[in-house]
C-alpha cells in the first residue's frame, strides 16, 4: 500500500511557500481526514528588500490559503540555518571551479532536516512538502521506505530528494506524487486559491530568480583569465572561472573569430567544454559534439543512498546527471572507498559536470548518489 494512503487523522505540518503545489497539497491533506498545520520558512535576508526577493508576497499568498482552507499558519526563519549548511557549500563549490546543485543540499539540511526538527518541536507526527514525488513501503519490506519518480514525469522531483534517509522518509508525505501539474492547476482553480495562477519559481532555492553572475560577484572574487580554444588558440577573456559551467553556451563573449568563420561570415557555437583551476583557463570548443563534451563514465564522491547502503542491483540502472535529463542507460562499479563509486555508461553523456549530483535509478526507484567528481571521454 502506497503510505500516502495511511495515518489519517494524524497531525502534519506542510511547507506553504506561498506557491500553488504547496497550498493544493495542503488542501488534499486536509481532504484526507489530516491536521494540518502550514510553516512559511524564510530562509533568506540579504537583499531582501530587492526585485528578487519576494517573500512578503510569498508570505501574504500562504496566509491567504491558509486562511480559505481552514488551517493554522506559522512563521520561522532558517535564515542562519541556510547560510551555514547550504550557501556556505554553494559558494565553496563554485570557488573550487564546480557547479553545484544548491535545491540537492537544501532539501536534505533544511527542508528534511531543520524544518523536519522544527515540526516535531511543534508536536507533529508528519511532515509533507509540494514536491512531485512518492514514498512507500518497499514490497519486500514493509520496515523500509523507498523513494519513487512522480506519476507526471514532466515535473518528477525525485533528482533533488535522492539524499533523503530512511528516516526522513518515514515522517513524509508528498501528497503530488501521484498527479499531474494540469490536475494540480485545475484543482487550485475549483477551490478558488487565491495563487491558482501563480507562476512557478525558478532560480536558487530560497533566493529566487536573478542575474546570476552579477549575484554572485557580490560573494566571489573575480578573477578573469583567458578563453582558449582545444587547439590552444586564444579566442577571449572569461570573467572569472566560477561563474562558468560545463556545456555553457551563452554569455561567453566570443565573436568574430576570423580562422573559424565560415564562408558566409557565420561562426559556430562556442561551448565551455574544461575548466583549468591552475592556470586560471576557460577551454571551449566550437561542436556541440565535441569529444571534449562527451562522457563515458563519471567518478561520485560524498554518496547518499535511500536505503541506508549500497544498492543491490549494479546492472540495467537509469543515471540522471542532471534535472529534467532522461535516464541514460548505466552500470554501477563500486569504488575502490566505500564512499566513492563509478557510473559506467551505455552511451557517452554530454556536459556531465563536476559539482552536480549523479543520482541512479532502478525503474521509479530512487537508490540515491552522489557528487560528480570528474569524468571520462
Amino acid at each position: 500500500m502506497n503510505i500516502e494512503q495511511i495515518g489519517k487523522g494524524q497531525t502534519i505540518v506542510i511547507g506553504l511557500s506561498g506557491g500553488v503545489d504547496s497550498s493544493v497539497s495542503a488542501w488534499l491533506l486536509k481532504q484526507q481526514g489530516y491536521h494540518v498545520i502550514g510553516l512559511f520558512m524564510k530562509n533568506w535576508e540579504d537583499d531582501d528588500d530587492s526585485e528578487y526577493c519576494s517573500s512578503r508576497q510569498d508570505w501574504l499568498d500562504a496566509a491567504s490559503v491558509a486562511d480559505l482552507i481552514g488551517i493554522d499558519i506559522e512563521a520561522v526563519n532558517f535564515s542562519a540555518e541556510y547560510k551555514e549548511r547550504v550557501f556556505s557549500a554553494f559558494l565553496t563549490e563554485y570557488s573550487a571551479g564546480r557547479t553545484p546543485n544548491p535545491d540537492v543540499l537544501c532539501n536534505a539540511e533544511i527542508k528534511f532536516k531543520a524544518f523536519l526538527d522544527h515540526a516535531m518541536s511543534l508536536g507533529a507526527e508528519l511532515i509533507a512538502t509540494g514536491h512531485y514525488a512518492r514514498v512507500r513501503r518497499a514490497p519486500t519490506d514493509d520496515q523500509r521506505f523507498e523513494l519513487l519518480k512522480a506519476v507526471d514525469l514532466t515535473k518528477d522531483q525525485s533528482y533533488f530528494l535522492h539524499r533523503l534517509n530512511q528516516q526522513q522518509l518515514a515522517r513524509t508525505r508528498f501528497p503530488l506524487g501521484e498527479i499531474t501539474k494540469h490536475e494540480v492547476r485545475a484543482l487550485a482553480t475549483e477551490i478558488g486559491l487565491p495563487n491558482a495562477a501563480k507562476k512557478d519559481s525558478t532560480g536558487i532555492c530560497f533566493i529566487g530568480e536573478r542575474p546570476f553572475r552579477a549575484f554572485l560577484n557580490q560573494y566571489l572574487h573575480s578573477d578573469p583569465g583567458p578563453i582558449l580554444t582545444d587547439r590552444g588558440e586564444k579566442v577571449g577573456e572569461h570573467h572569472g572561472l566560477a561563474f562558468y559551467t560545463i556545456g555553457q553556451r551563452k554569455g561567453l563573449g566570443i565573436g568574430g573569430v576570423k580562422q573559424y568563420q565560415r564562408p558566409d561570415g557565420s561562426g559556430p557555437t562556442w561551448y565551455v567544454a574544461k575548466k583549468e583551476m591552475a592556470t586560471n583557463t576557460l577551454y571551449v570548443v566550437p561542436d556541440h559534439d565535441h569529444p571534449w563534451l562527451l562522457a563515458k563514465s563519471l567518478q561520485a564522491t560524498d554518496l547518499s543512498w535511500v536505503a541506508g547502503q549500497f544498492p543491490d542491483v549494479l546492472q540495467g540502472l537509469g543515471a540522471k546527471t542532471r534535472y529534467r535529463q532522461t535516464d541514460a542507460p548505466a552500470q554501477l562499479i563500486v569504488g575502490p572507498q566505500d564512499n566513492q563509486m563509478t557510473v559506467a555508461f551505455d552511451s557517452p553523456q554530454w556536459a556531465v559536470t563536476p559539482g552536480q549530483s549523479c543520482v541512479l535509478y532502478h525503474g521509479d526507484v530512487c537508490l540515491g548518489g552522489g557528487i560528480i567528481e570528474s569524468f571520462d571521454h
